[in-house]
């Protein structure tokens, strides 16, 4: 699942590491991107020590280790901006994609309040649609998700050929083994979470010295968007 930044990907693991026959994988590319791009994220010393930064051993862990004892299922929840270009999008041929989309004003209306001047790769656009052009696969819409959540993932299982799972809809509440070690620093709400929450939208408007980048998103966000799965309610 390629996802951008500030969107509900990581609600989105949940709902299929609570499935009984999934095991998930979370953002494996994240501390090769931290080591390849030199940039100071909360928790880089950790994530480095975490995982492997050489992006083709990573892969090769993504696409030939076996799944755990009774999974038939692998979710793994990738950020579109940690796939730099020096990696060869042909070692991901083997695996199923698909694409979480979030409208760019809502993404940049909560980036800003954790990073104040963000770039166009760093909400990773231009690298989904590249991504998108690449592998195809579904789209769905965090919106959609949220307002309409069980047809959504319906609609994703089906278009996946995965069998739906009532399992996805909720879950415990709390940390898990599978989050990365980053989890500290980003996922509070998450943990406090045992569903996917209620649409609402931001009351906040995007800062003025940001509107010039959200017209640069807008297209790139409706490029992927305009295939998203748009499930009968």
């Amino acid at each position: 699942m390629w996802s951008g930044p500030r969107n509900i990907s990581t609600a989105m693991m949940r709902a299929w590491e609570n499935r009984p026959d999934c095991h998930v994988v979370d953002e494996p590319f994240y501390a090769y991107y931290l080591q390849r791009t030199g940039i100071d994220h909360p928790g880089r010393d950790d994530v480095l020590r975490s995982q492997p930064t050489d992006w083709k051993v990573v892969a090769d862990r993504l696409t030939q280790e076996p799944l755990p004892a009774g999974v038939t299922v692998c979710y793994q929840k990738h950020m579109t901006h940690h796939l730099l270009p020096e990696v060869d999008r042909s070692a991901l041929d083997s695996l199923r994609h698909a694409f979480l989309v979030r409208d760019p004003a809502e993404v940049l209306v909560s980036y800003a309040k954790v990073r104040g001047e963000p770039t166009l790769e760093d909400l990773g656009l231009p690298q989904q649609v590249e991504l998108y052009e690449r592998f195809g696969g579904p789209v769905v819409d965090a919106r959609d998700v949220l307002e309409h959540a069980e047809a959504t993932l319906r609609a994703l299982c089906a278009a996946l050929g995965v069998d739906f799972s009532a399992s996805m809809l909720s879950w415990p509440a709390g940390r898990r083994d599978t989050d990365g070690v980053w989890s500290p620093h980003w996922y509070d709400a998450v943990w406090a979470s045992t569903g996917f929450t209620s649409y609402h939208p931001p009351t906040a408007e995007v800062p003025a010295r940001l509107e010039p980048l959200l017209d640069r998103c807008r297209p790139l966000y409706e490029a992927v968007a305009a295939h998203r799965i748009t499930a009968r309610i």
